[in-house]
């Protein structure tokens, strides 16, 4: 099992544990639908695990749309 600290991940979704957990998941699904994977870890890596370290190593972003009120 493979760990990856909160401290690396938290400040890549803008310091919310809530941004993060989509951030993650969203990826995770990305990959378990066959997107290509960023970084080289063993293939039985689990999608969570590689999605979290993909993340730590700054290799998956997060944008924020912004839309305009009238």
């Amino acid at each position: 099992m493979s760990y990856v600290p909160l401290e690396k991940l938290i400040d890549k979704s803008l310091g919310s544990m809530f941004k993060l957990v989509m951030m993650a998941s969203r990826r995770a699904l990305e990959l378990a639908e066959g997107a290509a994977r960023l970084i080289d870890l063993p293939k039985e890596t689990k999608v969570t695990t590689l999605a979290m370290r993909e993340i730590a190593e700054g290799k998956v972003t997060m944008t924020i749309d912004e839309k305009k009120e009238k």
